[in-house]
């Protein structure tokens, strides 16, 4: 276990780095407190649309060429919001260039302290393992403020598949938080997740079927500070659907995954 533990972390490292890698601006080296405005990504400048989804203003990614996390190309015609109003993000392979092309969004808003909940209809549970779906808080500091709940196996099939991680706040030991565990669906494809985020701790929780309490909790992990460093900034949100490594999919097939809404609620 300490061997894979090990295996597991640096995998996470090696991620962190490999986030906005190529198209983020680093923030001031001075901590904000919640509520200020953060340091935006400038992945987010890279956009040529937005879409209106769960009540926020959400930024396409669309750069030119390949960008990270992967590094991946992205296609933003792999994002959509439905007539019942829920968001769609999928992997695909673009027959006109054999890119397989993935699909990221990004919060014109920044959050701070409070609970942050999606509600997520897909094969989550079954995911090829070079598949990631992340959903997270992040200042565009690479391996700094960022609070990730991902699905992922990281490119091994053997390593556990719902991963909680924490990345510390700006001046602080840059090792992060983290908690893996293997992740099924036996209910079907409608899961809950959520962290509550305070200056004190982070508490992760998921769930089976769609809920706003603790109904069917399957998972819970609490971070607590000191011991664990979070970060004090006000962030974007952001979901994406990629590929490890821009490695495709060890199946040759795309996937796509609906995410009903997500809720945020400031303390």
């Amino acid at each position: 276990m300490r061997k894979l533990s090990s295996i597991l972390l640096a995998a996470l490292l090696f991620t962190a780095c490999q986030k906005e890698k190529a198209t983020v601006t680093p923030p001031a080296t001075s901590a904000k407190p919640a509520g200020e405005v953060a340091v935006t990504p400038e992945s987010k400048l890279k956009t040529n649309a937005t879409i209106n989804w769960s009540g926020y203003t959400w930024n396409v990614k669309a750069p030119t060429g390949t960008a990270g996390p992967g590094p991946n190309y992205w296609n933003p015609a792999n994002v959509w919001v439905d007539a019942n109003g829920w968001l769609h993000l999928k992997i695909s392979k673009n027959p006109s260039n054999n890119h397989w092309e993935c699909a990221e969004i990004s919060s014109t808003q920044n959050f701070g302290y409070g609970t942050y909940q999606w509600q997520i209809d897909g094969p989550i549970a079954t995911f090829d393992k070079n598949i990631v779906l992340g959903l997270f808080d992040y200042s565009g500091n690479d391996g700094r403020d960022e609070i990730d709940i991902e699905f992922a196996r990281w490119g091994n099939s053997a390593w556990p598949n719902l991963n909680y991680t924490i990345f510390p706040k700006a001046g602080d030991p840059p090792t992060p938080a983290s908690y893996s565990t293997e992740f099924t669906s036996p209910g079907g494809t409608y899961t809950t997740h959520r962290f509550k985020r305070t200056s004190t701790s982070v508490v992760f929780k998921s769930l089976y079927g769609f809920y706003n309490d603790d109904t069917n909790l399957f998972l819970t992990k609490t971070f607590n500070s000191p011991g664990t460093s979070i970060s004090t900034l006000s962030m974007p949100v952001l979901l994406n659907l990629w590929c490890f490594n821009g490695l495709a999919p060890s199946n040759g097939q795309g996937v796509e995954v609906v995410i009903h809404n997500f809720k945020f609620t400031a303390l």
